[in-house]
């Protein structure tokens, strides 16, 4: 009985020191992944990969745009389809009515938006009164303190206000310029797009298909399965994504409004774009106005301040868990981490881009380690 006992409690050890071994592996993998990582974004930034990706992405962006229109609208016209309406068909009705109701929105807006933006144009020199009043004012009060020259710090800071406002005027001309050419380049691009998606939407059931069978057969399966489940993971962001957004705008303009914040619609807008960024874009959309409203007075500010922050604390933690509750769910480290890769690399695109596209890689990685149980620790 004594050496059963002894041949069980050695079976038991070696069983551990197994254990452990492989978890040790397992730990130097996700080591070696990263440095991997580390080593790629070094090779893209010293080869300037980064900037010929640019501009590959730049030429193509057309072809990108009409991939996101067919995919976000595929859903509808297999339901359509399973109506019995034929797929061409179905896709035309969508793309009728989402022109329409896009139509509608953008003949709704745009006046009221080119009104608020030439109305905060003409308060531009009023905000920089108020800018150097208020400056001027800190330094008043600075000058009691002896051995603190309040008076030559005042005029070096509105020396570079004043050359700040003169490059400003000086090069206004051209970035009016440049705005209007990335406008309708944007606008042209998107139309592009938008041809290239209904194309893309008639045949797009079928050629997820043509690609899977273009494999062998043994890894034909896993391809659906692993690609319906990066599919349904970016679907569901997206789409609790511009909910979410939608929320913000319309809550933060009426509350722009009600407080008499100038150009409520527009910085409700921006703060709704910029509500795409997790955790940042929330700050980064609320920013300008509260510039604007202490440049008004300060109760508008302090007023502004608090909209943001009860708007942004009312969306983080009741609208947005209950929006997203069916999303891949993700480490705030992940997302902080993920957000400045992307931002350092690709700027606000890539901080937008950047948890869709993490939310997809964990989706991969959950699926192969599902499969093969690499991180079964």
């Amino acid at each position: 009985m004594k050496k059963i006992d002894n041949e069980k409690i050695d079976i038991s050890k070696v069983n551990d020191s197994v254990n452990l071994l492989n978890k040790i592996l397992r730990i130097l993998y996700i080591l070696v992944a990263l440095v991997g990582t580390y080593f790629i974004i070094k090779l893209f930034k010293e080869l300037e990969i980064k900037n010929i990706f640019l501009v590959v992405l730049k030429t193509i962006a057309p072809v990108f745009i009409g991939l996101f229109i067919a995919w976000l609208f595929d859903p509808v016209v297999k339901y359509l389809k399973r109506k019995g309406i034929k797929r061409g068909f179905g896709a035309l009705i969508v793309y009728i009515v989402f022109i329409g109701l896009l139509v509608l929105i953008l003949s709704a807006l745009i006046p009221t938006l080119t009104e608020q933006i030439n109305e905060f144009a003409k308060t531009i020199p009023s905000i920089f009164d108020s800018i150097k009043s208020w400056i001027e004012g800190i330094f008043d009060n600075l000058k009691s303190i002896k051995g603190f020259d309040a008076v030559g710090m005042k005029n070096d800071v509105f020396l570079k206000i004043e050359t700040y406002g003169i490059e400003l005027t000086k090069s206004l001309p051209t970035i009016t310029v440049s705005l209007v050419k990335a406008f309708f380049s944007g606008i042209g691009t998107f139309i592009i797009g938008l041809i290239i998606g209904f194309y893309f939407l008639i045949g797009f059931d079928n050629a997820g298909e043509l690609i899977v069978t273009l494999l062998p057969k043994k890894m034909q399966k896993d391809t659906r399965d692993l690609a319906n489940e990066v599919n349904s993971s970016l679907r569901k962001f997206v789409n609790g994504a511009l909910i979410d957004s939608t929320f913000v705008f319309i809550i933060t303009s009426i509350a722009f409004f009600a407080i008499g914040l100038k150009a409520p619609l527009l910085f409700g807008l921006f703060c709704g774009l910029t509500n795409i960024i997790p955790y940042a874009g929330p700050y980064i959309g609320g920013v300008p106005a509260v510039i604007v409203g202490f440049s008004q007075n300060p109760v508008t500010g302090i007023l502004t301040l608090i909209v943001i922050f009860v708007i942004q604390f009312l969306e983080g933690n009741f609208m947005q868990p209950l929006i997203m509750s069916k999303t891949t769910r993700l480490h705030p480290v992940t997302i902080i981490t993920g957000l400045l890769i992307f931002g350092h690399f690709f700027g606000i695109l890539g901080m937008a881009l950047s948890t869709p596209v993490i939310a997809a890689v964990k989706a991969i990685c959950v699926f192969f380690n599902e499969k093969y149980e690499i991180l079964k620790i």
